[in-house]
């Protein structure tokens, strides 16, 4: 006799249902590939895009601690009747027990440092009793060059051997376009071996001490006044970037390492190149890409190309060349 039994076949109905659910609910090599490659192309897309935003971000920034660098410098030329000058050699001296201070040191007290400013007994005290050489500045940083963010340097120029350390900078005052001697250790053009020799309006190749453009490292025996400037501010570059790893003169506290030439194109980097070689590597570049920001004497802020024209750049760096020239 052929029995029948409900509940028998409702469970057999309800296994195979069940196995049915699990099966459909895995996935096979090809649909796990397929994700896969999805993912990596949504990646591939986003990832770009992340870096280009953070860059933009820093590039912001950037522009942002150059834009207060001029503020406070025209507001220091405002107070003295002249621009933050450098005090170097002669009664200052060099080195870590010189007073050698840069004019970024002078520049504390207007960009909310006077605390930093007077513990460190700026300009009165030597670079060795201030404490505060060491530091580091925000403001003196580009937030896209992870060297300067490593800390204080012990190798900066003047400073090599002697176990001292500064505080890192990524800007820099223009000294001019003249370039490629110094008389303080009797040098010319062809003692120095530059690849860039260029002279000023009065005959100096000497851009450290007798530079043709809004600071140098000596300017406090002939400070420069907004109205030395015939040039006209709005055309005339006060401030650039630099990179501390390819130019060992960058550090925020000491006069001799504040200043570039803009005598060198922007971004020149010759990879075997020697960043003590500061006759071809004392300029200005950056870490962005294609050009650097410079600060004009006007306190605006503008990025140039790297492939700017080497006459018009060496032209909006000097103070009074009477050139005809208009910023790019």
């Amino acid at each position: 006799m052929l029995s029948f039994s409900p509940s028998a076949n409702i469970l057999r109905v309800t296994r195979d249902r069940t196995l049915s659910r699990s099966e459909r609910a895995g996935f096979t090599m090809i649909e796990l590939l397929v994700s896969i490659s999805v993912i990596g192309v949504i990646l591939a897309i986003a990832l770009p895009a992340i870096q280009r935003a953070r860059e933009s971000a820093r590039m912001t920034q950037c522009r942002n601690h150059l834009k207060q660098l001029s503020v406070a410098c025209a507001e220091f030329e405002s107070s003295f009747g002249y621009y933050p000058t450098g005090q170097m050699f002669d009664q200052y001296g060099s080195g870590p027990d010189s007073r050698a201070w840069s004019f970024l040191a002078k520049l504390l007290p207007y960009l909310e440092q006077t605390p930093m400013y007077k513990a460190g007994g700026v300009p009165e005290k030597t670079l060795r009793e201030s404490g505060i050489v060491a530091m580091s500045v925000a403001v003196f940083r580009c937030p896209s060059d992870p060297y300067s963010s490593q800390g204080p340097r012990l190798d900066a120029g003047n400073m090599v051997g002697l176990d001292f350390p500064v505080g890192q900078t990524n800007y820099k005052g223009v000294s001019g376009a003249n370039w490629g001697a110094d008389e303080s250790q009797g040098w010319s053009p062809l003692d120095s071996g530059t690849k860039w020799p260029n002279i000023s309006k009065d005959g100096s190749y000497d851009g450290l001490n007798h530079g043709d453009g809004m600071l140098y490292r000596v300017d406090y025996k002939s400070p420069r006044r907004a109205g030395d400037v015939t040039d006209g501010l709005s055309n005339t570059l006060l401030l650039g970037e630099a990179l501390p790893r390819y130019d060992i003169y960058c550090s925020w506290p000491y006069a001799n390492n504040t200043y570039s030439t803009c005598a060198i194109p922007i971004n020149q980097n010759d990879k075997k190149a020697d960043p003590r070689d500061w006759p071809n590597m004392q300029s200005f570049r950056s870490e962005h890409t294609d050009g650097a920001h410079f600060a004009i004497g006007d306190g605006t802020v503008r990025f140039l190309n790297q492939s700017i024209d080497l006459k018009l750049y060496r032209a909006l760096a000097t103070i009074k060349g009477q050139e005809s020239v208009t910023l790019p």
